[in-house]
């Protein structure tokens, strides 16, 4: 037991020696390890808010970029929309313009077969006339040749219908 005893019993220069020797264990930890621990710590955590630093400012590079994309392509429906409008209203004067140009060539080429008709209407009475007038003669030289009568008078007449009739 007294050995044990020997174990649980405080001598004074062993537990100076040993508080001693705690406190340069401790000077020696803190010296070597923990402050180089602590550099280490303060580099990654450096770096760390470094790399969130540069991750914060291309996020807002990436927003700032995806505004302008989107910015870009509004502008982009914006301008092929009116593309098309134009083109649209282009089209649709074009159209006005074609069928404004063929009513036209329409128009005048009916009234140049209204003229035309009326130049072969005036033409053919002309003729007729003509003819009507060369079948009165021959009516007029047999009339001056011989006398008359009810029934030859009846005659010619009818003959000049006749031949107005085939002249027609």
């Amino acid at each position: 037991m007294e050995l044990y005893q020997a174990l649980i019993t405080l001598d004074g220069w062993t537990f100076l020696a040993q508080i001693c020797n705690l406190m340069i264990q401790l000077f020696i930890f803190k010296k070597f390890l923990l402050n180089p621990v602590k550099n280490v710590i303060a580099e990654r955590k450096a770096k760390a808010d470094s790399q969130i630093a540069d991750a914060t400012k291309l996020r807002t590079e990436a927003e700032a970029m995806k505004a302008e994309y989107e910015q870009n392509l509004q502008n982009a429906r914006t301008e092929a929309n009116e593309i098309v409008a134009n083109a649209q209203k282009t089209a649709t004067a074009r159209g006005e313009e074609i069928v404004g140009e063929a009513r036209a060539q329409a128009a005048a080429l009916k009234q140049k077969a209204e003229a035309d008709i009326a130049q072969e209407r005036k033409k053919a009475v002309n003729e007729v006339k003509d003819e009507i007038g060369g079948i009165a003669m021959e009516i007029a030289s047999k009339v001056v040749e011989r006398e008359i009568s009810e029934k030859d008078h009846k005659d010619l007449i009818d003959e000049f219908i006749k031949n107005v009739g085939e002249a027609s």
